[in-house]
């Protein structure tokens, strides 16, 4: 694999297998330059939501970093305060404008269960996805899906709804796995991306095992935990606004992790790590 290389969505739209996340990315200069320095370094997938409030910021990004649109791959994803058909459909069209783009590659509905909707969450989740199912019609969205869509979000999706999501965006590393949610959604022929990759890193720092393989591959802990998540055929999201960080983050194409040691992350677990709450209101 390299960094060019591309997952093949449920449309024959081509994402990239790594991409420059902008969570927490809020100052203008900050937000910009990290979309520059990510483009030269060699990523072409861009990834914010309207939650981040840099949609702006990264849209001049964009524009910066000297690269033609069509060969960016950029997704943004749905407010909770923002469900619903009107409303989806309007601030996407927002989106759009912030970002001064024509489309997004990718759009997704950012979490299933939100506040005031919680009650009825299925037929919330319903409405919303019509409004993104229409755009992808009309072109102004050329991939759509879903994040943080846990087994039962799916499902009432897939079969009630004319279109299936081509993503499912989840929290995915080490001591959180989401089997179910990662075998359904491949199940339904939809990429899955993992977002936090490199949560549990400060928790591996006395781990004798993980010490062992950062010598004998000659890498760091957080390009370890980036391999076992595109070893598992995930798409990678990760975020530094730091140019050193961003390329380390890149160099991850080199090497391959064992099957033993492959199995040992996976069976890490670590009791003070947050764990992803799939109702939980955002």
């Amino acid at each position: 694999m390299s960094l060019t290389d591309t997952y093949t969505l449920s449309n024959d739209t081509k994402i990239p297998v790594l991409g420059y996340g902008t969570w927490q990315v809020t100052n203008p200069e900050e937000a910009i330059q990290g979309v520059v320095d990510a483009v030269n370094e060699g990523y072409r997938h861009i990834d914010t939501a309207q939650m981040y409030k840099n949609e702006e910021y990264i849209g001049q990004g964009i524009k910066k970093c000297g690269v033609p649109r069509n060969e960016l791959f950029v997704t943004s994803k749905l407010n909770n305060t923002n469900h619903g058909y009107d409303k989806a459909r309007q601030t996407i069209l927002e989106s759009l404008e912030k970002l001064d783009l024509d489309y997004l590659d990718l759009f997704l509905i950012h979490w299933p269960v939100v506040k005031d909707t919680d009650l009825d969450w299925q037929q919330d989740n319903i409405d919303t996805w019509r409004a993104l199912e229409d755009l992808y019609d009309e072109g102004k969205l050329k991939a759509i899906g879903v994040s943080n869509f846990a087994v039962p979000h799916l499902k009432n999706i897939v079969e009630n709804c004319r279109i299936k999501p081509m993503v499912n965006q989840i929290r995915l590393h080490p001591g959180v796995l989401q089997k179910d949610t990662v075998e359904m959604s491949h199940n339904e022929n939809m990429i899955v991306e993992a977002w936090s990759p490199l949560s549990p890193l400060k928790h591996m720092k006395e781990d004798a095992k993980v010490q062992t393989m950062c010598t004998e591959y000659g890498k760091s802990i957080a390009q370890i935990l980036l391999r076992w998540s595109l070893q598992h055929g995930y798409v990678t999201l990760t975020k530094s606004v730091h140019e050193e960080r961003i390329k380390e983050n890149a160099d991850i194409f080199d090497f391959e992790l064992s099957t033993e040691d492959m199995k040992y992350l996976d069976g890490l677990e670590f009791e003070d790590l947050d764990k992803p709450d799939d109702f939980e209101k955002r």
